[in-house]
């Protein structure tokens, strides 16, 4: 947990966001009062996606191919 004034904050406020590591914390101070905090997201690690892993969760409840004549013009 760091420490800045809001001028120093104004002045370097890209560098302290890309120097945040996740879940640092950066508080503001102005007139000795803390007045902000600046929070890094942790990363959240995704699992790659597997071929077939929503297999099962859509489910047709009727065939409708009435909606298919409104069509007749555009299809061959």
């Amino acid at each position: 947990m760091s420490q800045v004034t809001l001028t120093e904050a104004q002045l370097r406020l890209p560098e302290l966001i890309a120097n945040l590591q996740p879940g640092e914390v950066v508080h503001i101070f102005s007139d000795g009062r803390p007045i902000a905090r600046l929070i890094s997201e942790p990363h959240q690690s995704r699992q790659p996606r597997q071929p077939g892993s929503a297999i099962g969760t859509l489910t047709i409840l009727a065939e409708d191919d009435d909606f298919l004549e409104t069509f007749s013009d555009y299809m061959p």
